[in-house]
C-alpha cells in the first residue's frame, strides 16, 4: 500500500510539473507599468476599436493627448502632408484635445519647457516610420522619465509599428540603414516593456521567422510580434490581444487551444516547453489573454 500511494503521488507530481511551462535559465522577468497602459500595435491602424480602446483608458473625449510623430521622417511629416494625415486620421476617430511634440534634438528633449506638455496629458502616442529615429531624440532624457511618470500616474501610451518596437527593451529593426537589418547600430528601446523585443507588421510582411535571431543571440528575451491592425493592451505582468489579426509568442513553449470533448465552447491552453534552439511559436487572437511574469497564456 505505501508503495502504491509513494508512486500515485509520484505520478502525481510529474503530471503537474508537465503541465507548467518551464522557465528557462537565461530567461529574464518581463512586465510592463504597474500603474499605466500601453496600447501597442502592430503598423497600419485603420482600426476604430483600438483607438476607441486607447481613447477609453485615457480617459475619454476631453482626455489630453500628445503625439510624437518623430519615427517619421521630415519630408513625410511637412512636405507630404504627413502631419495633416496623422491629424486627420486621430480626430477621425475621437481624438481631438491633441498637442504634438517633436525634436530632433536630444538635448531639446531634455528639457523642462519640452516636457511640459507630457506632465499635463492623460495618454501619449507615438507613430510610425523609422523607431531608431525615437532612441535618437527621447532616449534616457528627461522626455523618457516623463513617459515613464506617464505611466507611473495611471497614463496610457500607445504606439504603432515604429511607435510599437520603441516600448520594448531590445530596439527590433534599430539600424539606420535599412528597416531588414534585425539586429543593427541601435539596439536600446524605451523599456516600457522589461526584457521584450517587439516587432510589427508580422504576418502582412511575412516577418513572422525574424525575430528568432534576435532571441538566438539573446534568449533571456520574449518575443512578441504584432500583426498590422492589431494591439495588445498591457497592464502590470498582463496584456489582452484587441483588433482584427494575431500576436506572435516567442516564449520557449508551444501552446495549443484544446476543446472540450463536452463543450466545446470550452477551450484550454495546453503548453509544451520547446527544446533548445527550435525555431517554434504561437498566434493568439482577439481577446487571448497573456502573463508576462509567467510566461504563459492565462485565456
Amino acid at each position: 500500500m505505501y508503495y502504491k500511494t509513494s508512486f500515485i503521488i509520484l505520478v502525481t507530481i510529474l503530471f503537474i510539473v508537465s503541465c507548467k511551462p518551464v522557465q528557462k535559465k537565461d530567461q529574464a522577468i518581463s512586465s510592463g507599468p504597474e500603474n499605466g497602459y500601453l496600447v501597442v500595435v502592430g503598423g497600419s491602424l485603420s482600426d476604430p476599436g483600438i483607438y476607441s480602446k486607447f481613447l477609453e483608458l485615457s480617459g475619454g473625449a476631453k482626455a489630453k493627448i500628445v503625439i510624437i510623430p518623430t519615427a517619421g521622417n521630415d519630408e513625410y511629416l511637412y512636405e507630404e502632408g504627413g502631419l495633416e494625415e496623422i491629424d486627420k486620421r486621430f480626430r477621425n476617430n475621437g481624438i481631438n484635445n491633441i498637442t504634438y511634440l517633436h525634436t530632433r534634438d536630444p538635448e531639446e528633449a531634455n528639457t523642462e519647457e519640452f516636457v511640459l506638455p507630457i506632465r499635463e496629458a492623460d495618454g501619449l502616442w507615438f507613430t510610425g516610420g523609422r523607431q531608431w529615429r525615437l532612441a535618437d531624440s527621447y532616449l534616457n532624457t528627461l522626455t523618457h522619465e516623463e513617459i515613464l511618470n506617464l505611466l507611473e500616474r495611471g497614463g496610457v501610451v500607445g504606439g504603432s509599428s515604429a511607435g510599437a518596437s520603441i516600448m520594448g527593451s531590445f530596439l527590433v529593426r534599430g539600424d539606420t540603414k535599412t528597416n531588414i537589418v534585425m539586429m543593427g547600430d541601435h539596439q536600446e528601446g524605451l523599456s516600457l516593456i522589461s526584457n521584450c523585443a517587439i516587432d510589427q507588421h508580422l504576418l502582412a510582411l511575412n516577418r513572422q521567422f525574424d525575430i528568432l535571431e534576435i532571441l538566438d543571440a539573446h534568449p533571456e528575451l520574449l518575443g512578441i510580434g504584432l500583426d498590422e491592425n492589431t494591439a495588445i493592451v498591457l497592464h502590470g505582468d498582463e496584456f489582452e490581444v484587441i483588433g482584427q489579426s494575431y500576436v506572435a509568442i516567442y516564449d520557449g513553449t508551444e501552446c495549443k487551444f484544446i476543446r472540450d470533448k463536452a463543450d466545446w465552447s470550452i477551450e484550454r491552453p495546453e503548453i509544451t516547453p520547446l527544446s533548445a534552439g527550435s525555431e517554434r511559436f504561437y498566434l493568439l487572437g482577439p481577446g487571448r489573454k497573456y502573463s508576462l511574469s509567467e510566461r504563459k497564456v492565462i485565456q
